[in-house]
Order: structure tokens, then sequence, then C-alpha cells
């Protein structure tokens, strides 16, 4: 049976997070593959019988072999004030990852400076600024190990492309199945076990708080990691503290 390639997690008027599937496209490439953009507005289309083109543009990316939350606004509105959210880094993110090597300390801070090469997708890690870099920091936790894995809690506080993959590989801990930056051997299905889990924050037009929690991918090993969510999905101060 073919996995669905996103699940609703929330709606209203101005907008629509999804919990996305790995190996879907948020947008378009040289693959000409379909997109999570396009599965949601043909959802759109169907749900309320919207004639012609539905405006919905994602608010953000999420690496094609990467599962979890993705922002989409269904008006202009939403999707410029949920823009200035991310911005302002007024949005609190929290990913999972595994990774098979321990980290040296169990929590801590990551900053380095990133240079993307576009051609090659790749990005590589410095130490000190150098031309062309965008700094990047997040905050890890290690939540605990299982079958000889460690699950990692991220919360990244900048917003670069590959940034929690390039970042932990940076300190000897690349994520389960990302061959680019330094895992061993892929996944068997080409996903790598990096997902976008929470996010928190105030609703631009309603000004009502969101937390809103992304269910693990249904597979046998994500789902070995199912122990560890009942405690942090409780927590309702993600913003503040690290969960659990």
């Amino acid at each position: 049976m073919k996995k669905k390639p996103f699940s609703v997690v929330y709606e209203d008027n101005h907008l629509l997070i999804v919990n996305k599937a790995a190996g879907v496209l948020v947008q378009g490439d040289k693959t000409k593959d379909k997109t999570l953009t396009d599965y949601c507005r043909d959802y759109i289309a169907k749900k309320y019988n919207k004639p012609g083109d539905v405006f919905l543009h994602p608010v953000h990316r999420l690496d094609r072999p990467v599962s979890g939350l993705v922002v989409f606004a269904r008006t202009s509105k939403g999707l410029e004030r949920m823009m200035e959210l991310f911005r302002k880094r007024d949005i609190h993110k929290i990913y999972w990852a595994i990774v098979k090597n321990r980290p040296k300390e169990e929590t801590g801070k990551l900053t380095h400076y990133l240079v993307k090469d576009e051609v090659k997708n790749f990005v590589t890690s410095h130490e000190k600024e150098v031309e062309g870099s965008q700094k990047a920091e997040l905050n890890y936790k290690t939540l605990g190990k299982l079958n000889d894995h460690w699950l990692l809690e991220v919360r990244p506080v900048s917003g670069r492309p590959h940034q929690i993959r390039v970042q932990l590989a940076s300190m000897g801990c690349p994520i389960r199945g990302d061959l680019k930056y330094g895992f061993h051997k892929p996944n068997p299905d080409a996903s790598i076990n990096l997902h976008a889990f929470h996010l928190v924050f105030v609703h631009p037009i309603k000004k009502e708080k969101i937390f809103l929690r992304a269910a693990l991918p249904e597979e046998a090993f994500w789902e070995q990691y199912l122990e560890f969510e009942p405690v942090r999905g409780k927590d309702q101060h993600l913003e503040n503290t690290f969960s659990g």
C-alpha cells in the first residue's frame, strides 16, 4: 500500500498545516515530480469544491527526505503574516533526529557558518565566517538510546538550508540514512530520520496560541521511539524549555 503524501494537522480559513511524508517534495524541482503543494491544492479544491486556481503557498520548506510539519498559507494575508513570524523567529520549531553516534555532550548549542553549493545542492560548514556564508545556530538535547541509536531533540534558532543535517554531521553525528552528510548506509525508503515534530506560534490573525505535533512516520524504525512521545507531548511550554 502506498503511503499518503500528507495528513492534515491544522486547518482554518488562513492556514493549512500538514504532516509531510518523507520522500515528497514541498516545491517543484528538475525531477518534475508531483509536489506537496500540488497534493494540498488538490485537497483544498476537492474539499471546498473550488473551481480554477487555489491560492495555497508554502511558508517554508522541508527537505525531500525529511518528514513532519509544513505550513501553507491559504490567503495572501496569512502568507504575509506567517512569513513575518518566520523572519522574526517567532515560530518555535522542534525536530527529532536519530543518530548512530552519541554526542559528546548531552545538551549543547552548535554555531556554524554555512555555504551552499547551489549546483550540487550541498552545504559545507565552517567554524568561522567565510565569504558567502550564513550563520546557523541550533540547540540539541539527547533524549535517549534505543536499538544502538540515539534520539536527539533539535531546536533550530536560524532556518538555513540543510542546517540540522550538516550541523549534526559536523559534530560527528550524521542523521541515520543521510548519505549526503556522512551516514554510512541509506534507509530502505531513501528517507532520513529527521522529523519536524512540533510547532508553537501565535496565530497571526486569530491571535491564539497554536501548539501542533506531527505523528511520527508509520515506519518500523521510527515507531520504536514512540515511548519517548507521551512525556514530550504534554509539554505546553515548548518555547521556554526542552520537552520532557
